[in-house]
């Protein structure tokens, strides 16, 4: 009998039925795949019958979960710690996101240092042979305070003093040195003047007769110790103040030499707008500078991109009997040719090493203002 050539080849070819069963091998059944897989079990916290981390944080820094209300989270590492806890302190909860000291990119400290031409270059000096040489203080200011000192003699309202600059250009250098590296910190430009960007409010919205209740007009004899230390500023002659970083209250501002009383420190500039507009804004140093009858006129310094020294001045709390200790220059609103301006002047003698703080509890009990950076 003739072998059958079906049945040989149907033995050296699998079957279409094995070749289903070997197609359905690659693919593993959940129930197989359950019998190997490793098992996880959930531990449940017991601290906390919701299970959520947030109500669970504690202060990375002091180890405590009390006052609540006080605690940051890290948009990136959710750590939490407490206002008063982190160096610098942070004086009110920030609107936008926030990083705690380890996962911020700030970095700016020490301050960084300038040459000589970096300083004359950043603060645009006129008259630059001034910072080398030496030479005695101007004779206008001179004039200008023996002047101003028989005034106070006879009359019982005191005048304001233009700042004494330090005899040696040197240290004077050093000085603008530190203003410079803490602006540049900050990202921004120095201005001794009032800003008026477009997007803001215009310059002509600061007029002083929009200020509810009339603003007290400086005189003129003041007015040109103003203009006097403004000119003094832009030959390089600056008052004797160094820009110092502390660890709880970040840029500070400190006397390098003795200051008399009702000396000009400085005036608060930076950019103008409504403070309408600056109502939910993160910027810690703002200033009123125009309170008006119709609120949506009232006006706000923000030196957050421009502004001088004033901008670290420290604000403190002087309803309480530490900040009346601290307090050693007064912040005033004065109608300058017509314009709101905010001056800054010293309310008692000043020793050198001594910080300067203003009250920001003065006038301006409607637009607080917390200047700790």
């Amino acid at each position: 009998m003739a072998p059958s050539f079906s049945s040989a080849a149907q033995g050296n070819q699998p079957s279409p039925q094995l070749g289903a069963d070997r197609k359905r091998q690659k693919y593993r059944s959940m129930k197989e795949i359950m019998k190997v897989a490793k098992r996880v079990v959930l531990v449940e916290n017991e601290e906390s019958d919701d299970g959520d981390y947030y109500t669970r944080v504690a202060c990375d820094q002091c180890g405590s979960g009390e006052r609540a209300e006080e605690l940051l989270l890290c948009d990136k590492c959710d750590k939490g710690y407490h206002m008063l806890c982190l160096r610098p302190i942070v004086v009110r909860v920030p609107i936008g996101p926030w990083f705690c000291p380890e996962c911020s990119d700030d970095q700016d400290r020490p301050l960084k240092s300038f040459t000589q031409k970096k300083i004359i270059d950043f603060f645009r000096i006129q008259k630059c042979r001034e910072l080398v040489e030496n030479c005695a203080w101007s004779q206008d200011v001179k004039k200008r305070r023996r002047r101003s000192n028989t005034l106070v003699f006879h009359k019982k309202r005191r005048r304001i003093l233009p700042h004494v600059p330090s005899e040696d250009p040197t240290r004077r250098l050093v000085q603008m040195g530190s203003l410079a590296s803490a602006l540049t910190a900050h990202n921004m430009e120095f201005s001794n003047e009032l800003t008026y960007m477009p997007g803001m409010a215009p310059r002509l919205a600061n007029q002083a007769e929009f200020e509810n209740g009339g603003m007290q007009v400086l005189s003129k004899e003041d007015t040109e110790t103003l203009e006097l230390c403004r000119s003094m500023y832009k030959r390089g002659e600056c008052p004797p103040l160094i820009v110092t970083f502390d660890s709880c209250e970040g840029y500070t501002v400190e006397a390098d030499g003795p200051i008399k009383d009702m000396t000009f420190i400085a005036e608060y500039t930076g950019d103008v707008d409504y403070i309408k507009n600056r109502e939910q804004d993160d910027c810690d140093s703002m200033m009123t500078l125009l309170l008006a009858t119709d609120p949506s006129k009232s006006l706000v310094v923000c030196p957050d991109k421009r502004g001088n020294i004033a901008r670290f001045i420290n604000g403190i709390n002087n309803y309480t009997p530490e900040g009346r200790k601290k307090q050693n220059v007064k912040c005033v609103r004065y109608c300058v040719n017509g314009e709101c301006r905010v001056l800054l002047v010293a309310t008692r003698d000043i020793t050198k090493g001594e910080r300067l703080y203003y009250d920001y509890n003065g006038y301006e009990h409607e637009y607080p203002t917390h200047n700790f950076v």
